[in-house]
Formats: structure tokens, C-alpha cells, sequence
């Protein structure tokens, strides 16, 4: 079923990334973690589709997304950065295989942290914190970081961030690799797993080195 929405509020969440804010149609439900289809409804666009998951909850008023945009891809993404308050766009869904399957260990990459975000509030809602979960978010750099204030003041939850393009003032300069992950990972943990497609293959191979079982691996690759 399709929803027409009309932005609320449009801020910025880091220097590539805005949050959006709209009012939740009362008949529109999802679970955390899952995706809807947008499409914004200007000249030019009404046909272009992009998949973006909510970092709100189902039982909340609004429907919020975080969502990166990307000048250089001459998308929809490019055109978030210049919607304002007022402006219309079309939701689809939701869809997706990302749901909460309890506590584990939450791997994100850039825009990837967005259905994690979801799964994290909805267990803090559900449990009153979120001990036993540890959260690991890989970006470029430490300006990439979206919500870090919010996530590190998590209550319960573990935060290891790391960056790959440069050495980071805070954070340390780290691949995803096995030997970083095996701090935080062992067999029989349950794993989610978010990201751009190429860092999710890398992951999820070293997760496979690690003695993961695929039957513990939520991943998805809607962002």
C-alpha cells in the first residue's frame, strides 16, 4: 500500500546526512529494521524509487529517516539535501528481512547503521537497555558518524567505532577484518549485519571464518 507524506522537519545529522521528520499514517505499520520504498514527488522523480528504513518506531507519531546523500550520484539521494519543510514524497512497503532476534552483536557500515538504529531503540523500548548487545560501526572518517552522541549514550550497550580513510582523533583506524571482530565475536552469537554490499561480502566471509553459522546471521542491505 502506498502513503502519501508531507515533511514535517529536515535537519542535518552530519555533514552529508539528514534527518527526516513525518507525520506516521495512522494505518502505515512495519516492524524495526525493515525497509520502505520513497519516492519523491517532484518533477523529474515520481518514478524513481529508493529503498530507506525508518529510525523510528512503528507505535511512534512520526516516521523518521536518517539518509546520506550523495551529490556525485546525480539521484534521489543527491535531492534530499535540497528538500525543505512542505514537500511531498510517496512511501511503498515495507519489506525486508532485518528483524530483532534478540541481543548480539550489531555491525554497521556508513548509511547501514540506519535499520540498526531501529532494532537498537525497539530492544531499549522492549528490554530498558540493551546490555549483552555491542554495537561496531565502520565509516570514512569520524565526521561520517551518524548519531554517535545518541547511540554511545545507549544504556547498556557496548560501541566500538572505527574509521578507514584516515586516522581518526577518537577512533581508530581499523578494517572490519577477523582480527578485529574476533574481540567481539564468538560462535553461537547472534550477528547483524548492515552495510554497502561490497563491506557486507567482506564481513560476512570473515564472520564465516569466525565460526559463525549462517543461521545466526541477520543481514540486510537496505539502507
Amino acid at each position: 500500500m502506498s502513503h502519501q507524506l508531507t515533511l514535517r522537519e529536515i535537519h542535518k545529522a552530519t555533514h552529508d546526512t539528514y534527518h527526516l521528520i513525518f507525520d506516521r499514517p495512522e494505518d502505515f505499520t512495519f516492524e524495526p529494521g525493515q525497509a520502505i520504498e520513497m519516492k519523491l514527488l517532484k518533477d523529474g522523480w515520481r518514478d524513481e524509487g529508493r529503498p530507506f528504513t525508518p529510525v523510528s518506531l512503528p507505535g511512534e507519531g512520526t516516521l523518521e529517516f536518517v539518509i546520506k546523500s550523495y551529490p556525485s550520484h546525480d539521484g534521489v539521494t543527491e535531492q534530499i539535501a535540497g528538500l525543505s519543510a512542505g514537500d511531498k514524497v510517496e512511501i511503498n512497503g515495507p519489506f525486508g528481512d532485518m528483524r530483532d532476534r534478540g541481543p548480539g552483536v550489531f555491525i554497521a557500515g556508513g548509511a547501514g547503521i540506519t535499520p540498526m538504529i531501529a532494532l537498537l531503540r525497539k530492544r531499549l523500548r522492549d528490554e530498558g537497555n540493551l546490555s549483552g548487545s555491542t554495537l561496531v560501526f565502520s565509516n570514512k572518517t569520524e565526521a561520517d558518524i551518524i548519531w554517535r552522541d545518541k547511540l554511545s549514550a545507549m544504556p547498556g550497550l557496548t560501541v566500538a567505532y572505527t574509521v578507514t580513510e584516515e586516522k581518526g582523533e577518537t577512533v581508530p583506524q581499523r578494517h572490519l577484518n577477523r582480527d578485529y571482530l574476533r574481540q567481539f565475536i564468538e560462535p553461537g552469537m547472534l550477528c547483524y549485519l548492515c552495510g554497502p554490499p561490497p563491506m557486507m561480502d567482506a564481513v560476512q566471509a570473515e564472520l564465516d571464518a569466525l565460526g559463525v553459522d549462517p543461521g545466526d546471521l541477520v543481514a540486510d542491505d537496505w539502507t
